[in-house]
Order: C-alpha cells, then sequence, then structure tokens
C-alpha cells in the first residue's frame, strides 16, 4: 500500500521537487503582505505554516483534479500512469481531496475563521476547473484560452496566502500593493505550465498536447521566455513597493540570462530528454523569484539584528 502511493507520488506529484518552492511561494506571500503593511518584525511561525499547508494541499488538488478530467485520454494514450493501469483507483483519490478539504477548512479556522471564506472561493473554482467549466472540448481547441483560465487560480491561492498575513492582523482588505505579487503569480505560472510541457522531437508522445507540439519547439521557447521576461519586470515592480528593487532585479539577472542559454541550446540540440532541463530550469526561477520577493528583503531587514 505505501509502495504504491510511493510510486504515485513521485510520479504525478514528486513532494521533494515541489515543495521548496510552494514553500518559498508561501513565506513569500506572508513576507510580502507583511513589509506592504509596515510591519516590523519576522512573520510569526503560524500564518506561515497555515500558507504553506493551504498552497501545498491546493497544488495536490489541483493534480487530483487533472487524474478525473484526463483520465479518458490518459486510459487512451497514456495507460502507463498510476491511475489508467490501476495502481491507484479514483475513488482512493477522492478521498484524498476530502482530506485535502478537512486539512485546509482545520488550519483555516486554527488561524482565523475569516480565512475560510477565501478558502471556500478557491475551492469553489477548482471544482469548475475539475469540470474544463462544463465546455471542455471548446476551451481545449483554445489552448491559450485554456491556459489563462487554468491560471487564474492563481489569484485566489495568492489572495489566501497572503492573507494568512493580513486577515490575523484585523485587516479587512489586503495592503495596498499587493496586486503586483499577483499579477507576478499569474505570470510565473504561465513559466511553469509552459516551461513542463516543452519537449524534444524525439519526446512528444501520441496524444499528449505540449506546447513544443502545438506551437513548435521555437515558438514555443519564445514565449516561455517571454512569459519568463514579463514576469521579471513585474517582480521588480513588485520589489520597489518594498523598497528591494535594485537587488531583485539583480537576482533575477542571472536566472534570466540562463534561461535564454538554456532555450538557445535546446533549440540547437534538441537532444532526447533536454526538455526535462527547461522544467528544471522553470522550477529554479521560480524558488529565487520568491525568495527575491519576500523572503530575502525581509530577513535582510528584520532576520539578521539582534
Amino acid at each position: 500500500m505505501s509502495n504504491r502511493w510511493w510510486i504515485y507520488q513521485r510520479e504525478r506529484f514528486p513532494i521533494f521537487a515541489h515543495s521548496p518552492i510552494i514553500l518559498a511561494f508561501s513565506l513569500s506571500a506572508v513576507s510580502y503582505s507583511a513589509l506592504l503593511r509596515g510591519a516590523t518584525a519576522l512573520p510569526g511561525w503560524k500564518p506561515c505554516a497555515v500558507a504553506f499547508g493551504c498552497a501545498f494541499l491546493t497544488f495536490l488538488q489541483l493534480r487530483l483534479a487533472d487524474e478525473f478530467k484526463d483520465f479518458e485520454e490518459d486510459s487512451l494514450y497514456r495507460p502507463y500512469r498510476p491511475v489508467p493501469s490501476g495502481l491507484i483507483r479514483l475513488r482512493e483519490l477522492a478521498w484524498v481531496w476530502a482530506g485535502c478539504v478537512a486539512l485546509q477548512l482545520a488550519l483555516a479556522l486554527w488561524l482565523a475563521p475569516r480565512l475560510v471564506y477565501l478558502l471556500a472561493i478557491t475551492w469553489m473554482y477548482l471544482g469548475l476547473m475539475s469540470k474544463e467549466f462544463f465546455v471542455g472540448r471548446w476551451l481545449k481547441a483554445r489552448p491559450i484560452l485554456y491556459m489563462v483560465t487554468h491560471m487564474a487560480i492563481m489569484p485566489l491561492v495568492d489572495t489566501f496566502t497572503t492573507a494568512c498575513d493580513w486577515v490575523p492582523k484585523g485587516y479587512s482588505r489586503p495592503p495596498r500593493g499587493l496586486l503586483w505579487f499577483i499579477l507576478v503569480s499569474f505570470f510565473n505560472g504561465i513559466v511553469l505550465e509552459i516551461g513542463r510541457k516543452i519537449r524534444s522531437p524525439s519526446d512528444e508522445e501520441t496524444g499528449v498536447e505540449t506546447y513544443s507540439f502545438l506551437w513548435g519547439r521555437r515558438n514555443a521557447i519564445v514565449v516561455w521566455l517571454a512569459a519568463m521576461t514579463t514576469t521579471a519586470g513585474l517582480a521588480v515592480a513588485a520589489a520597489v513597493g518594498i523598497g528591494f528593487g535594485v537587488p531583485a532585479m539583480v537576482l533575477l539577472g542571472a536566472p534570466l540570462l540562463c534561461a535564454g542559454l538554456l532555450g538557445a541550446r535546446f533549440l540547437r540540440a534538441g537532444t532526447p530528454g533536454f526538455g526535462k532541463h527547461i522544467e528544471t530550469m522553470s522550477g529554479v526561477w521560480s524558488l529565487i523569484l520568491y525568495l527575491s520577493l519576500g523572503v530575502i528583503p525581509i530577513a535582510l531587514r528584520y532576520g539578521w539584528h539582534p
């Protein structure tokens, strides 16, 4: 039993790969909100723990939703995956989903009951996503609109994770300037989404609509880099709001340059498995991005002084 669940997480939701990015995102959200409202100390461990726990479970729910909505397609084209192969049943995943909801509810009530309203909105949108907004075929025929509607979950996750800071402090609305962080997360979601669906020609699979297949390798890399550049610009603007604009520009410049060089190499070589490097670069970029937008600034300001 434990072995098959270990196989499932390794193939479909690798905890050790996702956790650092989700942790950096959660800590950044709480820290950025704290800096915007003029906090004079590091955030407490409790809002950070709730933000991370609920965000982690939300991203897990996104993966579970994919299992349900893609079951027929996976059974036809990717029967080796854990669910269509019978290793894990959809009914079992439904129980995992219910467990996620229960844990999120408990965490929200533990920190601040008002958070439940924001959590409920996220659940409703997740439910609509799992049903493809009841226009699945129409959406899938429009890949860009499909991606945008699915990335729209990010502003909701952002609002909740930042609310783990400002709601317990008695605020009725988010601190001014939070929109920059929300825009950063939205476009970074696009970076991650495109980055995980770029493959070398020999790695493309029948029935799997990667962006390198839909748009061509060159266009996919160009859009990926454009999304990353847009994210960088928005991140610098967000960092200016907390007095960290120039350092953020320096911190983000290096990985952005590395991504450009990696993309050029991918287009030249196209060797089997090289698309995995694009996905890894997207993860590294996200980690540096979120550390630059909250964790590092607040640690420099309050964490390393007596």
